[in-house]
């Protein structure tokens, strides 16, 4: 009896773990330096509208002039959807320059986006995103 008491506590348990729902899958502070902006202006590479967090990939010169491929990380795509952007909305070959949180590992080149202007209609995105 006790051991089915025990099942059934382990099951209920379980359940109810389960249906919390979760709020941070990580955090960008452990990655990023939240606090610094580093502006980088190049070219688009790739752009993937996914989720959990998009990417565009830009190459754009470090800051000894040496050209990189940074990965920015950008929202969600169903976030960024709210805010009209799609799929579409950047392209291989877009000039763009972006402000971001810099990578902690600066040799990642990587940036969390702060913003994007988009050079050859000057279109514009600032914001946050968790």
């Amino acid at each position: 009896m006790k051991r089915l008491n025990r099942i059934g506590l382990c099951v209920m348990l379980a359940g109810t773990i389960a249906s919390v729902p979760v709020q941070a899958h990580h955090s960008f502070p452990a990655t990023y330096y939240v606090d610094q902006k580093v502006e980088i202006e190049g070219t688009v590479v790739q752009f993937l509208y996914r989720n959990p967090h998009s990417f565009v990939h830009v190459m754009a010169p470090d800051k000894d002039g040496v050209m990189q491929r940074w990965a920015v990380e950008w929202g969600a795509g169903g976030s960024l959807a709210s805010d009209n952007i799609s799929s579409d909305t950047l392209k291989p070959g877009d000039k763009v320059k972006i402000t971001g949180a810099p990578a902690r590992n600066s040799s990642d080149h990587r940036l969390r986006m702060q913003s994007i202007e988009r050079m050859s209609d000057h279109w514009k995105w600032s914001g946050t995103f968790g």
